[in-house]
């Protein structure tokens, strides 16, 4: 294949520890691993857990790099993220990637050598469309800045999903003409997620405190219901200390099962019969692909990504509206032939969001960005600072150096990952 032909030998690419950028990271970089492209994982927002550690571990040839500085969505971050821009620009100079694959926009305005590509997961403007309503405030107005600089100097720009992507242009602006804008859905590995003995449960994974994931929706239909509804995730905003906010008064209702390692989450799905993510927010949802591969039946937020995804293979519910996702989880445990018949519709559907597919996806865009030729501007010199290092091209970031550790992590705003 002429696309894999150009593919590159070694990408090095960004993953936060916060959400499931970090899931999406190693699938993709097993996925890639698979076809003989070497991926050097370069980590910020805090240190890896264990499971992490140990997922990142079973991908062949997979290279961690970690960090803890803050990222670009957190409150205040913009020093954290001057240091990772110098961080990620000597790891580049240091494992002499053919491409840079970021999951986070800032650093997309540095003048890597390699071409860059930004992959848009979620955004704090669309978040706060969609959860809170209306513009983000002014605080948010070096967020928008920094965004766009990095959207504007990429070499393409990928989303999970379009309305994600249309999302991303419509807060952001269009892109530059010679950019390239498309979309590569997520993936899930369906080896990892297998239905088991289904038992009267109905589960939800995730960010608790995220209020894009409307947990607080299922805490007040969970006590009219006649099977309990668990929920597996951290309660508890990045940061500790004063920025926590725990999880609001309905949710003592639900069965709290707390942070669970992957394989743990894989059995939890493997139990349940229903999965309900009634989310306000979700620019692709991998928790609902794991939950289908693995059985459950959906209920979903009725919003345009997860409609685009699922299709019929899901039970649509508005997220502001609590009793008709009560409805939509009763008529599911009241109708057992339905309730197979949707899980089958979901995982069938879910197959088709395959590693191999979306692996695919990217040595493409990775092969046509590389026939472009390394990069729009010429490599530095021997002794000769990168372009990234001259005022005119540097993020709008106070000037730092080195690869110092970043301080402890502050507290989290609005979530975006």
């Amino acid at each position: 294949m002429a696309d894999a032909a150009r593919a590159p030998g070694s990408v090095l690419m960004t993953a936060d520890t916060v959400g499931g950028v970090f899931s999406y990271a190693i699938e993709l970089a097993r996925a890639l691993a698979a076809r003989g492209v070497r991926t050097s994982l370069a980590t910020l927002g805090g240190p890896l857990s264990a499971p992490q550690r140990e997922a990142a571990g079973r991908v062949p040839g997979l290279a961690v790099f970690e960090s803890s500085f803050r990222l670009e969505w957190m409150e205040d971050p913009w020093d954290d993220v001057a240091r990772a821009g110098d961080w990620l620009l000597e790891l580049e100079e240091r494992v002499r990637p053919a491409l840079i694959h970021l999951n986070g926009y800032a650093h997309g305005a540095l003048g890597f050598r390699a071409p860059k590509l930004v992959v848009a997961h979620s955004c704090v403007l669309s978040w706060w469309a969609a959860v809170l309503g209306g513009e983000a405030p002014p605080r948010y107005d070096r967020y928008r800045r920094e965004v766009a600089r990095g959207l504007a100097a990429a070499s393409a720009v990928v989303a999970p999903t379009r309305a994600m992507l249309d999302a991303l242009l419509r807060h952001h602006g269009p892109l530059p003409g010679g950019a390239r804008a498309e979309v590569i859905p997520n993936a899930a590995d369906p080896a990892r997620f297998a239905p088991r003995p289904k038992e009267e449960l109905v589960l939800a994974v995730g960010r608790l405190w995220d209020q894009a994931k409307n947990i607080e929706a299922l805490g007040e239909v969970a006590p009219h219901l006649p099977w309990p509804i668990q929920v597996a995730g951290s309660d508890v905003r990045p940061g500790g200390g004063a920025g926590a906010l725990p999880l609001p008064s309905p949710l003592p209702s639900l069965g709290h099962l707390g942070v669970l390692s992957p394989s743990a989450v894989a059995a939890a799905l493997g139990r349940a019969s229903i999965y309900a993510h009634p989310a306000r927010y979700e620019p692709f949802g991998l928790s609902v692909l794991e939950a289908a591969l693995s059985g459950c039946a959906l209920v979903l937020g009725d919003i345009p990504s997860l409609r685009e995804v699922w299709e019929d293979a899901a039970l649509y519910v508005d997220p502001g509206d609590t009793e008709a996702l009560r409805r939509a989880l009763r008529a599911l445990i009241d109708a057992p032939g339905a309730r197979r018949e949707m899980a089958t519709r979901a995982r069938a559907r879910a197959l088709g969001f395959s590693p191999r597919r979306m692996a695919r996806g990217y040595l493409r865009l990775y092969g046509e960005l590389l026939g472009r030729g390394p990069s729009e501007e010429r490599p530095p010199s021997r002794g000769e600072h990168a372009p990234a290092r001259g005022a005119a091209e540097r993020l709008e970031l106070r000037e730092t150096s080195g690869m110092a550790a970043a301080p402890p992590l502050k507290k989290a705003s609005a979530p975006c990952a």
